[in-house]
């Protein structure tokens, strides 16, 4: 079912020009430097007619929410997602739109020096200049308030975003964003999900620090609950 999301009329990067790519349930911002939307397109298809027909052999692959062994020669896609799921011990596809997002812009620095891939949250970015990530947190007064500084030097990089209270992420806990930074946005993504899993309110904030802390390659996380937060790791937070 698609989404209108209205963030993205307020989303820019100085420099660079945006756009849309919209397959199936692929939804990306895109920012680059110039118009690349046939280029993205025919990434966003490569990679999905990869990941639907891995699913249509293996259908445990879409379903399960545990770690999934994949051959060494599947697409890789599944294989990012896969890897990403194993370390953060959940599913494969809490990894889907950090792994998209990457693969896609991945392909896309070959026609331009900087790339941000914006999915449902979940961005991959690759900058030449400081650029800020807005933090949306639903109903916490922290929630546009505040924003993660990506310096240029520590991309290409991920920063995805899950909620267990905005949007249609699949979540156990109830944290209203858990933002995580890391060289692979497949890795990010399933880590905002395990993170986001176990806290439930203000008083499990430590729990997800302590769970983050346990997951090889995040580079940093923020867990944001009703008016409080708890960060751990390289992560520069600024006002908006």
């Amino acid at each position: 079912m698609y989404e209108e999301r209205k963030y993205r009329e307020y989303t820019n990067a100085e420099g660079l020009v945006k756009f849309e790519v919209i397959e199936a349930e692929t939804d990306l911002l895109i920012m680059a430097e110039k118009i690349l939307y046939d280029q993205a397109l025919a990434s966003v298809s490569k990679y999905r007619k990869q990941l639907e027909m891995f699913i249509l052999d293996n259908p445990e692959f879409q379903k399960t929410l545990t770690p999934y062994r994949v051959p060494l020669l599947a697409p890789k896609i599944v294989r990012n997602m896969a890897w990403a799921a194993k370390r953060c011990k959940v599913g494969p596809m809490a990894a889907v739109a950090g792994a998209m997002a990457e693969l896609v812009g991945c392909d896309l620095l070959l026609y331009s020096k900087e790339v941000i891939v914006e999915n449902g949250g979940d961005n991959f970015m690759k900058i030449n200049k400081t650029r800020k990530v807005g933090i949306y947190a639903g109903n916490s007064p922290l929630s546009e308030k505040i924003a993660i500084e990506i310096d240029p030097k520590d991309t290409p990089c991920g920063i995805c975003t899950s909620s267990g209270t905005v949007g249609h992420s699949f979540s156990f806990g109830k944290a209203d964003a858990v933002c995580v930074i890391s060289k692979s946005a497949a890795l990010a993504d399933a880590a905002a999900t395990a993170i986001g899993n176990v806290v439930q309110d203000i008083n499990t904030i430590e729990k997800g620090i302590e769970v983050a802390k346990k997951i090889k390659g995040l580079s940093g996380v923020l867990i944001i609950k009703d008016d409080k937060m708890g960060i751990v790791g390289k992560i520069k937070i600024i006002p908006l």
